[in-house]
């Protein structure tokens, strides 16, 4: 077989010199490289030059339609409030920032902002309780949200406010004993805004408690493990680990529910509190002009929950680090990159 090769070899390579000397492949290219030389060192490969190339933007033709039939509903709606003149936007601006009205706001803030804390607090215990070992606490807390995320927040309010009813004083004391510290009647204690902030209060903290009980459950128990293992005493791991990354998963539920809170205080009005919705209904009940007040009602509460809406966007994008490898722009670093995009934009197609 060693002889028939090498006939072979000798006639391909006369027959290679008989048909002349082959032309040499340029460096870099497919054919050097199935021949085996090396392309040459510094080999200049020429770019395609794009200067001339005109930039051409993406057409969107549907998302023009969408925003133009968007666009005449807008429109419509506002040319529909500025011309109806059964709106009577002259009353809305007369009551806006009537001394009553005003009065009524303050007593909504107030009732929002005590509720909310107690809410929260009692919620973070009643969590804690139902993350605990102990059957007692955790049958006790699961009861406790049970009971008052069944029941309408109407029927609680009218409940506490009646609580005299029931039980004619409260005192306080050893159990089982007639030893008494402490006693007045129930009548005096609860008054329209105790009933007020007792019933917003313990309905706040039964979801609270779910939240701040979810949010806790949605930290990876691996970090507990390790933190454990390095020996980080129990309150610097929850206060320290577990709670900055369940801020994460707890605020945007936790903002929900006092923007509901701030709009629950409205029903109040049951117990003839002059928060800011019974303060209207006092209102518009002596002077006839129903809707215009209700107008004023509702502007203020668009204030309040656009405010806490804003709070609720910065807050969670500080809590947001370490979560995501870029915090997310601000509205006004938005509005600032938008307009340099598009200036950009524009005097690139300009010089074109």
């Amino acid at each position: 077989m060693s002889s028939a090769a090498t006939t072979v070899a000798q006639s391909t390579k006369s027959a290679q010199s008989a048909a002349g000397p082959a032309p040499a492949a340029a460096p870099g290219t497919a054919a050097s490289a199935a021949g085996g030389l090396p392309p040459e060192d510094g080999a200049a490969r020429v770019a395609t030059d794009y200067s001339a190339y005109r930039v051409v933007a993406a057409k969107h033709p549907w998302r023009w339609v969408g925003t133009a039939v968007v666009a005449l509903g807008v429109l419509a709606v506002a040319w529909s409030l500025a011309t109806n003149p059964r709106w009577e936007w002259g009353v809305v601006a007369q009551w806006f920032t009537a001394q009553p009205v005003i009065n009524g706001l303050l007593e909504t803030l107030k009732l929002t902002a005590i509720s909310g804390v107690l809410g929260f607090v009692l919620g973070f215990i009643l969590a804690l309780m139902r993350l605990s070992a102990s059957p007692l606490l955790v049958s006790v807390s699961w009861t406790f949200s049970w009971i008052f995320r069944s029941t309408p927040l109407l029927v609680q309010m009218l409940l506490w406010y009646n609580l005299g009813y029931l039980y004619e004083k409260i005192s306080l004391g050893i159990p089982f004993t007639d030893v008494r510290f402490f006693e007045v009647q129930t009548t005096t204690l609860i008054s329209q805004f105790a009933a007020a902030v007792l019933g917003l209060t313990l309905n706040q903290a039964a979801y609270s408690a779910e939240i701040i009980r979810g949010g806790i459950l949605s930290v990876d128990q691996g970090q507990l493990e390790a933190a454990a293992a390095l020996g980080i005493p129990a309150w610097r791991r929850s206060t320290r680990i577990v709670l900055p990354q369940a801020m994460r998963a707890i605020l945007p539920n936790a903002f929900n529910e006092i923007i509901g809170l701030v709009k629950g205080t409205s029903i109040v009005y049951v117990l003839a509190y002059s928060e800011l919705f019974y303060t209207v209904q006092v209102i518009y009940n002596r002077t006839q002009q129903v809707l215009p007040l209700l107008l004023v009602a509702t502007l203020w509460y668009v204030v309040i929950t656009s405010v806490l809406s804003v709070f609720q966007y910065y807050i969670e994008r500080h809590y947001s680090k370490g979560a995501v490898r870029n915090l997310p722009l601000t509205p006004l670093q938005k509005a600032r990159k938008f307009f340099a995009t598009h200036a950009v934009a524009t005097n690139r197609a300009r010089s074109l």
